[in-house]
């Protein structure tokens, strides 16, 4: 593991935390230049990145501290995380794994130690092992008429990476439920636009799903669906409490949408911690539809993916960029 703080204060503290969480560390240093100085000598699991640095910050340093670690995860530890903050999820579509909210030298203790040694956890748990890759032909023209996504930590890089393979002209609906706090919805959305390349609605009551548009869940309710009778699909949202204990949760996305498209709906699971979207899943394929989740390789987390292959559930298991392609494949007149 690596420490990157110019506070000699926050290294010292830390180290000492990831120390007796009983984690390895390889250094702790106050500068991008020596970071990347000790990644060409060393190799890491996982790297502890403040964002506010003299000289290179941290969100400019982030692609490359990636690359020079040749993958390690990136866990942001900033003041600059509050709820809300552009810069949080600026540094998640980079490729951050996750992030967390560094308290004052005062706080540097307790409750922050103790989450910031269950994320490393999370972070460094390995996939099952032997898990075999699925594969399947990409779906006919004709083959859905609405995408709809889940996922929750790393999901928001893989939807990057997602969306960079699907054309601009991709003219079915699609819906994204991403767990992150409601203060984050509007930066959320206005990232998915860039990412996507097409015009990204916060989700509200009774609006009609339309073509080439994106729809998010709000993060405090579900994204559900009621079918209209010209044929068409309009968003609700619900409150109700779910087993998985998500909101917005995948679950119900899936479920509602399972019964409203049937066979036309592309189901697809990205990287997140937890099982939230099996039960979706297992609605989707008694509906007919099609479920797609992230490979393990690219995943930070493969616990929502995993859990969907597990169940047998899982009609492919491909990258984000594959998924994307495959989604391209299966528009209409394609």
């Amino acid at each position: 593991m690596l420490i990157v703080d110019d506070s000699v204060v926050a290294r010292t503290v830390m180290t000492r935390m990831v120390e007796t969480g009983g984690f390895t560390l390889a250094g702790a240093v106050p500068d991008v230049h020596r970071a990347l100085a000790l990644l060409a000598n060393e190799t890491v699991d996982v790297i502890l990145l403040d964002l506010e640095m003299p000289g290179v910050d941290g969100l400019s340093a982030l692609p490359e501290l990636l690359s020079a670690s040749g993958g390690a995860k990136v866990l942001i530890v900033s003041s600059n995380c509050g709820d809300g903050a552009a810069a949080t999820l600026r540094a998640l579509a980079l490729g951050a794994a996750d992030t967390l909210v560094k308290p004052g030298a005062g706080g540097l203790s307790g409750r922050f130690a103790d989450t910031l040694v269950e994320r490393i956890t999370r972070l460094t748990e390995r996939t099952a092992a032997g898990q075999a890759r699925i594969v399947v032909s990409t779906p006919q023209p004709n083959a859905f008429d609405l995408v709809a996504i889940g996922a929750s930590t790393g999901g928001i890089h893989a939807l990057g990476q997602l969306f960079a393979a699907v054309p601009r002209d991709f003219q079915q609906p699609i819906v994204v439920t991403q767990h992150l706090p409601a203060s984050f919805t509007p930066y959320f959305a206005a990232q998915v636009a860039l990412l996507a390349g097409r015009p990204c609605d916060v989700a509200a009551d009774s609006v009609r799903l339309r073509p080439g548009r994106v729809v998010i869940a709000p993060g405090d309710a579900h994204l559900t669906a009621v079918a209209l009778t010209d044929g068409g699909a309009a968003t609700r949202l619900s409150r109700d409490p779910v087993v998985n204990g998500n909101v917005p949760s995948v679950d119900p996305m899936f479920a509602t949408l399972a019964n409203v498209f049937g066979p036309r709906l592309l189901a697809i699971v990205l990287s997140g911690m937890g099982r939230d979207g099996l039960e979706g899943a297992r609605r989707v394929r008694d509906a007919g539809g099609m479920v797609v989740v992230q490979d393990p390789a690219s995943s930070v987390v493969w616990g929502m993916p995993g859990a969907v292959v597990d169940a047998g559930l899982a009609d492919a298991v491909l990258t984000p960029a594959e998924i994307g392609a495959l989604i391209a494949g299966g528009r209409r007149g394609a």
